[in-house]
């Protein structure tokens, strides 16, 4: 699935292609003919990738839900950044939607309009009422990109969570 923007694209990859972004970032980057300069490949990241591989490949009817959209920058194609939601909308109709932008991409609203983007796609999705989102409680960035996408505060303890 891909969604337009006014600077992006943003698209869904499948389960064989988030098993290239693991082991071989250069084939996907031909596949998709496009170049990766978002987050590294490397520590906490890449473990979730590895996980959100296999939860995509055993549920492969709700992969939109499990896998991972690049932010691909359609002038260049470069990929700047990727976000997920991070599971199918629970029994409150809320999905949770996680992001992160390479350095030298911030500041420049790509987050902004992609969490738009992909926060109207999911509210229209059957069963969604709801995105959530939980930030650290240094993360004035990425506070500050849910603000502008019209997330309101509801909790606070370690962290912070966010509701659109």
């Amino acid at each position: 699935m891909i969604m337009q923007t006014e600077r992006l694209e943003i698209m869904s990859l499948t389960a064989n292609q988030l098993k290239l972004w693991i082991e071989d970032i250069s084939k996907l980057e031909k596949e998709l003919e496009c170049s990766y300069k978002a987050e590294p490949m490397k520590g906490f990241f890449l473990q979730i990738i590895k996980g959100q591989y296999e939860i995509t490949r055993k549920d492969p009817n709700n992969y939109l839900w499990h896998s991972f959209f690049f932010l691909i920058r359609k002038y260049d194609r470069v990929v700047v950044g990727s976000a997920d939601f991070k599971d199918i909308p629970n029994k409150n109709g809320e999905v949770e939607i996680g992001y992160g932008l390479g350095k030298e991409f911030e500041h420049n609203g790509y987050m902004t309009e992609a969490v738009k983007a992909m926060c109207k796609w999911a509210l229209k999705q059957n069963g969604v009422t709801s995105v959530i989102a939980e930030t650290d409680l240094g993360g004035f960035a990425s506070q500050r990109i849910l603000e502008r996408c019209g997330f309101k505060k509801y909790k606070q303890e370690e962290s912070i969570w966010w509701r659109l």
